[in-house]
């Protein structure tokens, strides 16, 4: 029987979504008869995982340290086969500078914008209105808000509690539909458009229930989906990832052009019971246990 270590919680912004994934990755695991040890980071020393000796690291750790290369770095050295994407694909999909400069590279169309010094951003105005603000290497949507006129801006530099580094990312703000696509098996399996309440898509409308409408298939037409599929499965080879990963797009459907823009790949999807993958792949004929064995199939080191 083979031994999964799941790594879940942990230091980061997303602990709470972190430990939700976690939960139902241990109950599908058990299900399909492995032995599990869930293990929190935030808990316990990180040497303890040789201690432990899995032989399979499931990573259900969401936002820095978690998705962004560093413990996936840990397991390489340890030699411990681990799920999801490598260093590499993981490092470059969490800065959403860098990545962009990758995607915009193979053809793939995204907002501009650029990073700013925080002083630079509170003292000149640098773009003009709307525009979005976002941490440089957060995940679901923490820290973002959409600024759409001058008193937008006066309350955010008023309430400001930025604790995401000296730098900020500032991008145009797209108007339109917030669509995902899941790419499962170097596939792309279905497009989700998602209503919500609040001004932007933030954390709260993605991880609380009744906060956001998720609509399988997307309520597109058929030209626009398929070209988000294709867009979502190159931004996910463009970076070498593997495993499971979810592409964010908003979708200019008002303007001329009818647009797609990427807005970022998300290497570490949430699997809770009301996250986005799963429920894309539940139409796709694809059960939540068969994305788990997928990916415990999939895991391994220098990959």
């Amino acid at each position: 029987m083979k031994h999964i270590l799941v790594l879940m919680g942990g230091e980061s912004a997303e602990r709470e979504v972190s430990i939700k994934t976690g939960m139902e990755v241990s109950k599908s695991l058990k299900n399909l008869g492995f032995k599990v040890t869930e293990f929190d980071p935030y808990e316990k020393q990180l040497f303890e995982i040789q201690n432990i000796s899995p032989d399979i690291v499931f990573n259900a750790l969401h936002g820095r340290f978690g998705e962004d290369g560093f413990i996936q770095g840990l397991l390489e050295l340890y030699k411990i086969p681990y799920t999801h994407s490598g260093v590499l694909a993981s490092s470059l999909a969490m800065n959403k500078v860098y990545s962009k400069k990758i995607f915009e590279s193979v053809g793939i169309n995204c907002t501009i914008g650029d990073v700013y010094i925080l002083d630079d951003f509170f003292h000149s105005e640098i773009m003009n209105y709307p525009y979005v603000i976002k941490p440089i290497n957060e995940g679901s949507s923490v820290g973002v808000s959409i600024i759409f006129n001058k008193n937008d801006r006066d309350n955010f530099l008023k309430n400001i509690e930025w604790s995401f580094g000296n730098e900020i990312l500032v991008e145009e703000y797209v108007p339109g539909k917030e669509l995902t696509v899941a790419i499962y098996k170097d596939k792309a399996i279905g497009v989700t458009e998602i209503m919500y309440q609040s001004k932007v898509y933030d954390y709260n409308a993605k991880y609380k229930e009744n906060f956001s409408k998720h609509f399988v298939p997307a309520k597109i037409s058929e030209q626009k989906y398929n070209e988000a599929m294709s867009v979502g499965l190159k931004a996910h080879r463009s970076l070498g990832c593997r495993g499971i990963t979810r592409a964010d797009i908003r979708y200019d459907y008002e303007s001329e052009s009818g647009d797609l823009y990427l807005m970022e790949l998300n290497t570490q999807p949430g699997l809770t019971p009301i996250s986005l993958f799963p429920e894309i792949a539940e139409h796709a004929g694809i059960t939540f246990d068969e994305i788990v064995d997928f990916l415990i199939e999939d895991a391994g080191c220098n990959k």
